[in-house]
């Protein structure tokens, strides 16, 4: 895979990847990919991760079915980082927001607040 050879991996065969939604542009999420999650997510069209936390690869919305289908790839001058446009299914965020970056720091105040709407209830989810 052409891809691959254009990519500069981590020390840990990971490079970190920031999904976009492709209604509007917003950041949906940043997740790490290894090479598997990048070939199973080419050749499947759906968005794969290695979750660092668990040591494995999954796909985007195992649990949740809310799947994110790749529309676009881009990666950058350095090959050290990636960027998928995806069709979100439902929402990106276990917390039940659309975004992962569903709050906004204020630094005038050094408060957050939260700027999204919740889209889905994950203890109906993740049950």
């Amino acid at each position: 895979m052409q891809l691959l050879e254009k990519l500069q991996f981590n020390e840990k065969g990971l490079i970190p990847s920031v999904i976009v939604d492709e209604l509007g542009g917003k950041v949906l999420t940043l997740c790490y990919m290894n090479k598997d999650a990048i070939e199973k997510t080419i050749e499947t069209g759906k968005v794969h991760v290695f979750r660092r936390s668990q040591n494995r690869l999954m796909i985007k919305g195992e649990t949740s079915g809310h799947i994110q289908l790749v529309k676009r790839v881009f990666f950058d001058c350095e090959g050290n980082s990636l960027v998928f446009v995806v069709e979100q299914h439902v929402a990106a965020c276990h917390a039940g927001y659309r975004t992962c970056f569903y709050r906004e720091y204020i630094p005038k105040t050094d408060s957050f607040q939260i700027a999204e709407n919740k889209v889905f209830d994950p203890d109906k989810v993740y049950k």
